[in-house]
C-alpha cells in the first residue's frame, strides 16, 4: 500500500534525481557526553545520517528510540544504532568512549585505562572509517588525541581533540557574566592542557578590540590578580564541581563538539582552541594541546600563534611539561 502513495523523481532522460551527497557521523559512546553530542547535534540539523555506537547495545537501542520519536520536532535526519561496520563511510567520527571519571578523579588518572580501551577501538576505527576526521572527546583529550594520532597513523590534521573549547566557553562566560555582556561579545582564550594545568590567556581578553586591561597589560594583571585568580579558579574547577553535583558534565561538551563539526562539515575556517599535535610554537614539540586553530573541512589546517605574555609562556611550556611526563609512561 505504502509503495503505491509515492512515486521517485525523475529527470526527463528517465534517470533519478540526483542529490548532494549527504554529511554522515558516528558518535561512539551513548554516555551522558555521547548523548549531549547526538541530541545537540540532532537539533541543530548538524548530520543527514548519524550511527550510534556503543558496547551497551539495550542502552544504545532505547536512547536511539527515545531521539527517533523526536524527529517530528526537527530538520530530517537518520539517526540508527550500529556498528563501526555499519558506517557508511563517514565525513566525521567523535569518540567519546571511555572510563567516567569519577569524584576526586583527575582527567590524568583515567589515562591508562582509557589507553587500554583505544589499543582495541582505534584500529576498527580506521578499519571502517579510514576517511573521516576524528574528534577526541574522551578524556584525558590531550593525552587520547595524541594516542589516537600514534594509535591510527592519520595525519594530523584528521585528529583533532575538543580539548579547551569548553573551558574557553566557560571563560567567556564567567567574564561575560561579571561584565554585564553577551559572552559573544567577548574574546578571551583558555590553552594549553584540558586540565589542571590550562592556561588563561589574560592579555588576550577583549571586547571590541579594547584590551580588558587597556595597554598596562602587565600592570593590570599585577593589580587585579585576586579577581582575575578567582574567576580562573572557578573556570579550572568547573567540571568538579558539576561532577559532585550531578556526576559528569554533558550538556555544554555537547554544545561545543557541535560547533566544532559544524566548523568542519561546513568549511567555516572558524578558529576554536582544539587540541592537536603541536611542533614548534613557543618551544613545544610533538605534544597535543590547544591553542586557536582554524577549523574547516580538512580538519585543522592553521594553528595560531599567539603571543604572550612572559608569564603565560612559561605557564604553556609547563601544561606541555606535564602532558610529555603523562605520555612517556604510556605503553604505546
Amino acid at each position: 500500500m505504502f509503495e503505491k502513495l509515492f512515486t521517485p523523481q525523475q529527470t526527463a532522460d528517465g534517470a533519478l534525481l540526483s542529490h548532494r551527497r549527504p554529511l554522515k557521523g558516528v558518535i561512539i559512546g551513548a554516555g551522558q557526553v555521547g548523548m549531549a553530542c547526538a541530541y545537540s547535534m540532532l537539533i541543530q540539523n548538524t548530520l543527514d545520517d548519524m550511527l550510534l555506537v556503543d558496547i551497551n547495545q539495550e542502552k544504545l537501542q532505547g536512547e536511539v528510540m527515545d531521539l527517533l520519536h523526536g524527529l517530528p520536532f526537527v530538520e530530517p535526519t537518520a539517526v540508527r544504532a550500529g556498528t563501526l561496520a555499519e558506517s557508511r563511510d563517514p565525513d566525521v567520527v567523535v569518540i567519546t568512549a571511555g572510563a567516567k571519571q569519577k569524584q576526586g578523579e583527575t582527567r590524568l588518572d583515567l589515562v591508562h585505562r582509557n589507553v587500554e580501551i583505544f589499543k582495541k577501538l582505534i584500529p576498527e576505527v580506521i578499519e571502517h572509517c579510514p576517511n573521516a576526521i576524528v574528534i577526541l572527546v574522551t578524556n584525558p583529550v590531550d593525552i587520547m588525541t595524541y594516542v589516537t594520532l600514534k594509535l591510527s597513523g592519520l595525519p594530523n590534521n584528521q585528529v583533532i581533540g575538543s580539548g579547551t573549547v569548553l573551558d574557553t566557553a566557560r571563560f567567556r562566560y564567567l567574564l561575560a557574566d561579571k561584565l554585564h555582556l553577551d559572552p559573544r561579545s567577548l574574546h578571551a582564550y583558555i590553552i594549553g592542557e584540558h586540565g589542571d594545568s590550562e592556561v588563561p590567556v589574560w592579555s588576550k581578553v577583549n571586547i571590541a578590540g579594547m584590551n580588558l586591561c587597556g595597554t598596562g597589560i602587565e600592570d593590570c594583571l599585577e593589580q587585579e590578580a585576586d579577581k582575575l585568580n578567582e574567576i580562573f579558579h572557578q573556570v579550572k574547577n568547573a567540571a568538579y564541581e558539576v561532577i559532585e553535583r550531578k556526576g559528569a558534565t554533558s550538556y555544554a561538551i555537547g554544545l561545543g563538539v557541535t560547533q566544532i563539526v559544524k566548523a568542519l562539515l561546513r568549511n567555516q575556517n572558524r578558529v576554536l582552541t582544539v587540541s592537536t599535535l603541536i611542533n614548534g610554537i613557543h618551544g613545544i614539540n610533538d605534544i597535543c594541546l590547544s591553542l586557536p586553530a582554524v577549523v574547516n573541512r580538512q580538519g585543522v589546517t592553521q594553528i595560531l600563534n599567539l603571543s604572550l605574555t612572559e608569564n603565560e609562556e612559561k605557564m604553556l611550556q609547563n601544561s606541555a611539561r606535564v602532558m610529555g611526563e603523562t605520555i612517556a609512561s604510556l605503553n604505546l
